[in-house]
């Protein structure tokens, strides 16, 4: 491409336009699916299909162990999985400032089509906005999925019943504490790469074997005190949780200590959280170590008959209550 960052140009719908997609976008993208046209034409075959969208915005865009293109897959992969499908398309749009580099673009472009690539769907169809300097930070992607249901799975966070386990899928709070650490604002140095992953081979593979789980869901931002929280609410159930038994990695757990956070409410890209059939748990547990991402896989709790609280059980004998979160706990990470 004649230039070696972005420009108003490139947004304009003309030469430079056209040279942007076809240089970058249809360099990455291309498949069966893909489409100049104004919209795919595609083929579903399920009776029912989960349909998301969600905007990334993560500052900054590039951190240990991804960036804004890979984080832009996942998210909206994850999210339709949870809801017990397959996700098989994906739109993207993308907003660029004025002056971004062209080679930081394609960057994010091959690391979206990489873990399009690994989570089994086609990009299909896109859009691109360039804005002048100051007018967005460097670059914002929204992403939309589409997906098949399963036959026989039905999850939602209404479902949660008492009685139910609460199970995570790995260590926690691994992609807030990286964008923090990335920030270098407080000077802290610890060896943390981000979760940041595609869950829907994982998630399948656990409800082909147990078709009944009530809930799943990605700790993303608010992490997973919020997702417990959420839940609550939504199923009018409570939750007791053991301290002892959620997984967390050391440096994650060192960095936490340092600055007075919580790993609970630290933001996830590659976790779930899982309510399912206490007699199911130990089998859930089982198949989820097995699986790449999840050797850490734990149930950390169950769901009680007291109503819209989170109760934590410590080691020393104790309970307390979660404290539900408030304000931004760490903005941009996502």
């Amino acid at each position: 491409m004649e230039n070696k960052v972005i420009t108003l140009a490139h947004g304009a719908g003309g030469r430079q336009t056209s040279e942007l997609i076809g240089g970058i976008f249809k360099k990455y993208f291309a498949n069966k699916d893909f489409t100049p046209d104004d919209a795919a034409v595609l083929q579903i075959a399920a009776d029912k299909i989960a349909v998301s969208t969600d905007g990334f915005v993560v500052s900054p865009w590039r951190f240990p162990g991804g960036n804004i293109g890979k984080l832009s897959i996942c998210g909206t992969v994850n999210d339709i999985a949870c809801m017990g499908a397959v996700p098989k398309y994906l739109t993207c749009a993308f907003v660029i400032e004025e002056g971004f580099p062209i080679a930081d673009l394609e960057e994010i472009a091959s690391a979206m089509a990489a873990t399009a690539a690994e989570a089994g769907v086609h990009i299909v169809a896109g859009d691109t906005k360039v804005v002048g300097k100051g007018q967005v930070d460097q670059i914002f992607i929204t992403t939309a999925g589409v997906g098949e249901m399963l036959s026989n799975v039905h999850t939602s966070g209404t479902l949660a019943a008492v009685g139910d386990a609460v199970i995570v899928s790995g260590d926690i709070g691994r992609h807030g504490c990286t964008i923090l650490l990335e920030r270098n604002e407080f000077g802290i140095e610890a060896n943390v790469n981000s979760d940041c992953a595609p869950l829907g081979k994982t998630i399948v593979e656990v409800l082909q074997q147990y078709p009944d789980i009530h809930v799943i869901r990605d700790a993303t931002r608010g992490g997973v005190g919020t997702v417990l929280y959420e839940i609550c609410d939504q199923s009018q159930v409570g939750i007791e949780l053991d301290a002892a038994a959620v997984p967390v990695a050391e440096p994650v757990q060192g960095v936490c200590s340092m600055l007075g956070l919580d790993p609970l409410y630290l933001a996830c890209e590659g976790r779930l959280v899982i309510f399912a059939p206490g007699a199911e748990a130990d089998g859930i547990v089982e198949i989820l170590r097995r699986l790449p991402g999840s050797q850490d896989a734990a149930i950390i709790g169950q769901v009680t008959a007291d109503s819209g609280k989170v109760l934590v059980k410590h080691p020393f004998g104790g309970k307390t209550m979660l404290p539900q979160p408030t304000g931004e706990l760490l903005p941009r990470i996502c």
